[in-house]
């Protein structure tokens, strides 16, 4: 496990593969993991869909740290270090359990269906921005969250109506 800056692991990884291929070592280093997750919000209406980094701060790497490998890692640029390393020490390798409760969590988070921060809930007040109904307004009914739905009173001719509409379809007045 190799700590490092931040927000910065993806280009951290891409230099380190990029070190090493170049000084020959790539049979060494078999591969070089950033954790991430990918999260979908919704701003102004769209659906924006965003990787995030689960671990921040952290890269895995599966090498064997023989020769010079470990002196090419630690000089690249905002690497920090390995993990569990006492001042110019030895790396400490991560225990095969915890690997594959790392790498299960991240399986898992792949395999999971996107999550949709819900913006909606009941009794809001919202206008139809999309379809036949837009322009109107309403207030919502329920929220249906495994199909992204919402049922939605509206008043067409004086009388309420009762709508389904997706999460696209609509705005917080």
């Amino acid at each position: 496990m190799i700590r490092a800056v931040s927000g910065q692991e993806a280009k951290i990884k891409d230099y380190i593969m990029g070190e090493i291929t170049r000084m020959g070592y790539d049979k060494l280093v078999e591969d070089i993991l950033v954790p991430t997750e990918k999260v979908v919000q919704i701003r102004n209406g769209k659906k924006i869909s965003k990787e995030r980094t689960y671990f921040p701060g952290y890269i895995m790497i599966k090498a064997n740290l023989s020769g010079e490998v470990p002196h090419i890692i630690k000089s690249v640029t905002n690497v920090i270090g390995f993990l569990g390393e006492t001042k110019g020490g030895e790396p400490v390798p991560l225990r095969q359990q915890e690997v594959n409760r790392m790498l299960g969590k991240v399986d898992e988070l792949a395999l999971a269906t996107e999550h949709v921060a819900i913006p909606f809930t009941v009794g809001e007040n919202i206008k139809v921005i999309d379809g036949p109904f837009n322009g109107f307004t309403g207030a919502i009914e329920k929220v249906n969250e495994e199909k992204r739905k919402l049922e939605v009173m509206v008043k067409i001719f004086g009388r309420k109506t009762p709508l389904e509409l997706s999460y696209m379809q609509v705005e917080k007045l």
